[in-house]
């Protein structure tokens, strides 16, 4: 493993840093994504709860999507929160739309107006932690059983949404998982944490049917970040870096180790 240095270290955004510090801060308290810690100016991980997307901040919390313009960065101004029902869990912008998981389904926003977002549609399924990250005319979204808000699930699936139509989206195939958390996607490389039971490598060439390729299970993961063909991934043991230019490997760039 090569030490993590300036001359060997990719260039990170600002963003990236702190959406992936945020992550780890809340893996360290309890191991888990049911608290969440995003992407725009930089590129954040499925499971931030924030967003900046040029000259504005979004910020989920519980029950409101919350923007700001940061036009002028040392005067935010806040401008009409939107309130939704409780639940809402992360934020991941993709071209004019921003798509947002909930526990009781993906909210899917029109961004043309950045300070103003309107609502379009509602895709809902059972209770459950949902990150979600979107390529074209897909969204794919991890469900997870087992934790406090999916406690009467019984399975864990990566189900894959139709967004073609983004007033009317819908559910295309489904397939069981472990205990996923986020995910990230690049061109036919679908990638999905699996908590402790490692890090998941599917081919999505046909985007409706995730194919397993490759099961990492010495890698603890919670979410990640695609960024120029490597990935930036954050687990209990800290945050790594991998290259992922050869489609059936990972090579392991960095580590910055933390502790829990």
């Amino acid at each position: 493993m090569l030490p993590l240095n300036a001359t060997n270290m990719k260039t990170l955004s600002i963003a990236s840093i702190i959406a992936f510090f945020c992550v780890i801060v809340s893996c360290s308290a309890d191991q888990s994504a049911d608290v969440s810690p995003s992407s725009g100016t930089g590129k954040g991980g499925s499971m931030a709860r924030f967003a900046i997307v040029n000259n504005t901040l979004y910020c989920v919390v519980p029950n409101q999507l919350q923007v700001y313009d940061i036009s002028t960065p040392t005067e935010p101004v806040i401008k009409n929160p939107i309130t939704l029902p409780m639940g809402l869990e992360t934020i991941f912008p993709y071209k004019n739309n921003l798509f947002i998981g909930a526990t009781d389904g993906m909210y899917i926003f029109d961004n043309s107006q950045p300070n103003n977002p309107t609502l379009l549609s509602r895709f809902t399924h059972v209770q459950s932690c949902d990150p979600v990250v979107v390529q074209d005319n897909y969204a794919y979204i991890t469900l997870r059983s087992g934790t406090n808000c999916r406690q009467f699930a019984t399975q864990s699936t990566l189900d894959v949404v139709d967004i073609s139509n983004l007033s009317n989206p819908r559910l295309v195939s489904s397939q069981p998982l472990l205990s996923p958390y986020g995910l990230g996607i690049d061109g036919a490389q679908l990638f999905v944490c699996e908590g402790d039971n490692g890090l998941k490598i599917f081919d999505v060439s046909k985007p409706t049917q995730p194919v397993l390729k490759q099961t990492i299970g010495n890698v603890k993961s919670y979410d990640v970040i695609t960024l120029n063909k490597t990935l930036l991934l954050t687990g209990s043991g800290g945050f790594f870096q991998y290259d992922y230019s050869d489609a059936d490997k990972l090579d392991l760039l960095s580590k910055i180790p933390i502790e829990n």
